[in-house]
């Protein structure tokens, strides 16, 4: 199953885009910091150039504007790139080419490491002020965020695919937290996707995570829970308080208590470990 219909590549091309209608920036450009070895990227997505002078350039850190946000880990603009000071001036060519003078950087930084540069500029000597270095900052964060979801993804797919099978049809093991754990990740990211394709398949892949261990087939009068219910009780059974439920599902604490309450009257059960493990026992939880 294909799990992404957009690789992180078109993630930072659609940024490019709400960089430009963001902050109105005629020309956006950017790309993805490469993984392992000394810390550059590549220019690769373009948006609102006019020349290809940009396309492939490998910007080192330190190295000019977005080298310097790179090697920074922050927000950067000059008024001038051709005659700033505050840089160096590998790249002048380049910039020269497409005519680019008023230029910002913004590093996109997921779990403390720099992964993408965003850049946005304009033909003519026009100082960038705060209000719009702002609004590109506010891309970069949307886009860490989606990068973030994504990694956890991948992790819960890697789990998945190294899902232990157990004969006996009960799950043990350090191996099965694993899976339990992924699984509580994915109901919690369920909810803070936009895209509906990714977000169905993760629901059926959270589900083969919920049924991955053989177990008797359930009766048809087996309860059902809310998709609400089922992300609190995939939290409470990795020991979550409640406060630790709200905080990483995006809810109140009493909303929390209420889902759970609920849970344990279909359920049945009358604490948190009775809820949880009739859950697992009807195929509700991994």
């Amino acid at each position: 199953m294909t799990l992404y219909p957009r690789d992180d590549a078109d993630q930072l091309s659609g940024a490019l885009l709400t960089l430009r209608r963001g902050t109105g920036l005629p020309v956006a450009f950017g790309g993805l910091v490469q993984a392992g070895g000394p810390a550059r990227m590549t220019i690769t997505e373009l948006a609102g150039t006019s020349t290809a002078a940009l396309r492939g350039l490998a910007i080192q850190a330190g190295a000019g504007l977005g080298g310097k946000a790179l090697a920074l880990g922050l927000p950067l603009r000059v008024d001038d790139y051709a005659v700033a000071r505050s840089i160096s001036h590998e790249y002048d060519a380049p910039v020269s080419a497409e005519g680019l003078r008023s230029v910002v950087a913004v590093p996109v930084v997921v779990h403390r490491e720099v992964r993408a540069v965003l850049y946005g500029a304009v033909r003519q000597r026009l100082p960038l002020g705060d209000r719009l270095v702002a609004a590109a900052v506010d891309v970069a964060r949307d886009l860490e965020r989606r990068l973030v979801d994504r990694d956890a993804v991948r992790a819960a797919l890697t789990t998945l695919r190294a899902v232990p099978a157990h004969a006996e049809g009960q799950p043990a093991g350090p191996e099965w937290e694993q899976v339990r754990q992924a699984h509580a990740e994915l109901r919690g990211l369920l909810r803070r996707i936009d895209d509906p394709e990714l977000r169905d398949r993760l629901d059926a892949v959270a589900d083969r995570l919920a049924g991955a261990v053989a177990r008797p087939e359930r009766p048809p009068s087996a309860p059902t829970l809310s998709p609400r219910e089922t992300d609190v009780l995939a939290c409470v059974a990795l020991g979550c308080t409640n406060a630790d439920v709200a905080e990483q599902l995006g809810l109140r604490p009493e909303t929390v208590k209420s889902y759970l309450r609920s849970a344990m009257r279909k359920l049945g059960a009358h604490t948190r470990l009775e809820v949880v493990v009739a859950a697992r026992r009807a195929g509700l939880l991994p």
